[in-house]
């Protein structure tokens, strides 16, 4: 399988001296569903920093390499981060973060447009990012005016816009009601794209991804089968992972393949 993300032998600390990954090795395969599971202050979101150069091997004290769809994340090749800056979406825990244009669809074009798409292409682009999280009828809302679920999926749209190999979300179905919650899973099973989810939401990964890597202590843990890992008590209590009262895996993912 083709690699989408390769990190190798990553280390960081940041300015003061705080170490955060100690020698972090990963590979996702194009296509994979892969979520990233781990207690908090385990080194998930200094990793996702590293995936589009927003951190580096080089920034603070590191070591390492990071390379994203056959390019090297080098602080040094400033086109070589635009474009993994495209390849990597990342889209935030709060989409308040990602919606500040006054429409719906000026949201999703924002992105595009600041690449140098105009007109028909950049209708395209929009056309096709918010049909596949099924909110072209909203394309003239005011964002802030929607469901919180329906920012979400604005917010998913904003990144596909720009058409990435890799889409990171950060803890996805957080704060979303059940139907919301159903939806997104629906588009994200949907999307091809290789995915990384960052999440505690622990039935949802095994809903979502096949495969998870728990981070915990800047190290990597564990890495298999998301039905694997969270059947195994004694893992998932060594790592601060907690399932849902009378949640079971094994059960929960008989049912996913019926």
């Amino acid at each position: 399988m083709t690699a989408s993300l390769t990190v190798s032998d990553l280390h960081f600390a940041y300015p003061d001296g705080r170490e955060v990954l100690h020698g972090v090795d990963l590979t996702v395969g194009a296509g994979e569903r892969v979520a990233l599971l781990g207690p908090n202050g385990a080194g998930k979101t200094t990793l996702v920093l590293h995936l589009n150069g927003i951190l580096h091997p080089g920034s603070g004290s590191g070591s390492g390499t990071v390379d994203v769809a056959g390019l090297t994340v080098d602080p040094g090749d400033r086109a070589a981060i635009a474009e993994i800056r495209r390849r990597v979406g990342i889209v935030f825990q709060d989409p308040d973060d990602q919606l500040f244009m006054p429409t719906v669809a000026e949201d999703v074009a924002f992105g595009p447009a600041n690449l140098g798409l105009r007109g028909a292409e950049l209708q395209e682009r929009v056309d096709e990012a918010l049909a596949a999280v099924d909110m072209a009828a909203h394309r003239d809302q005011v964002p802030h005016h929607l469901s919180f679920g329906q920012r979400r999926r604005v917010a998913v749209a904003t990144v596909l816009a720009m058409r990435p190999e890799i889409l990171v979300l950060d803890e996805p179905s957080s704060n979303l009601d059940p139907a919301s919650r159903r939806e997104l899973a629906e588009i994200l099973r949907s999307l091809p794209v290789t995915v990384l989810m960052v999440t505690h939401d622990l039935p949802y990964a095994l809903e979502l991804c096949p495969r998870s890597v728990i981070l915990d202590q800047g190290r990597i843990a564990a890495d298999g089968k998301t039905v694997d890992l969270l059947s195994d008590p004694e893992l998932m209590r060594g790592h601060r992972l907690e399932l849902p009262f009378g949640f079971d895996p094994a059960f929960a993912a008989g049912q996913l393949r019926t």
